[in-house]
């Protein structure tokens, strides 16, 4: 099982940048660069929530399930 970011697509479908989601939601830009990357190991509900109050958007937007082959 994998927990995919699409933080990237959902940034570019926003026309926004990463930058300003770090002003509307007072996230580090590090942090929020690692989950945009999809190098982050886990995620705070907090940081969901209000990654998807400043995009508008649902979880499943930013995050994607992908199971594994058997």
């Amino acid at each position: 099982m994998t927990i995919k970011s699409k933080l990237a697509v959902v940034l570019a479908e926003k026309e926004m940048k990463l930058t300003e989601l770090v002003e509307k939601t007072g996230i580090s830009l590090n942090n929020l660069s690692i989950l945009k990357t999809g190098k982050a190991k886990a995620v705070r509900f907090s940081t969901l929530n209000d990654v998807c109050k400043a995009l508008k958007c649902q979880p499943g937007d930013i995050l994607q399930y992908i199971p594994d082959e058997d």
